[in-house]
């Protein structure tokens, strides 16, 4: 399989210590946790809600290494938690976290969740067909892996690339609501 992931192009594509700031799957000092979109337009949705990018006039300034990296298809578990805790925000993180935590001390690598990003049916590829056609719809997975990954191998997709605008309608914005 091979999962995708955008960084800072300044830095290489994986953490390696724990000094990894805290994230929807792994707490304080939990780190590393290497986070992975099944496609590239799951990759860009999760940077644009981290960062809270709505308006198409602010992609013009991002400038993200994208990565394909080969993750060797190990079989993970899923999380045993409710869909609006999977892809809730910041408020939802204590309880994806406790999930890793029970997931690790089983033996778990890594886990693969939905998207907590990308709405159901935002991610899709293209075809060739009379021109340049979208592909069909795919709802989008994170794989998350645990611990150092000197093993991974990675592809520089892009050195300094940006989303199109068409991709931030199938971002599931933060909400401003408390109920978050």
């Amino acid at each position: 399989m091979i999962g995708f992931r955008h960084a800072d192009p300044r830095f290489p594509f994986l953490w390696e210590s724990a000094a990894q700031p805290p994230a929807r799957w792994h707490g304080p000092g939990e780190g590393p946790a290497h986070y992975f979109c099944d496609t590239p337009d799951g990759a860009w949705a999760e940077f644009l809600r981290h960062e809270e990018i709505k308006d198409p006039k602010d992609l013009a300034t991002i400038r993200r290494s994208v990565w394909a990296v080969d993750l060797q298809n190990e079989p993970l578990p899923t999380p045993n938690l409710l869909l609006r805790t999977l892809t809730g925000g910041p408020k939802s993180y204590a309880a994806c976290q406790a999930e890793a935590r029970r997931l690790r001390k089983e033996g778990a690598r890594g886990l693969l969740a939905p998207s907590a990003a990308l709405l159901p049916g935002g991610a899709h590829g293209w075809r060739v067909d009379s021109g340049l056609r979208p592909g069909p719809p795919r709802d989008g997975t994170v794989i998350v892996l645990f611990g150092g990954r000197p093993d991974l191998v990675g592809w520089a997709a892009t050195a300094a690339g940006r989303p199109t605008d068409a991709l931030l309608a199938a971002v599931r914005h933060f909400r401003v609501a408390a109920t978050d």
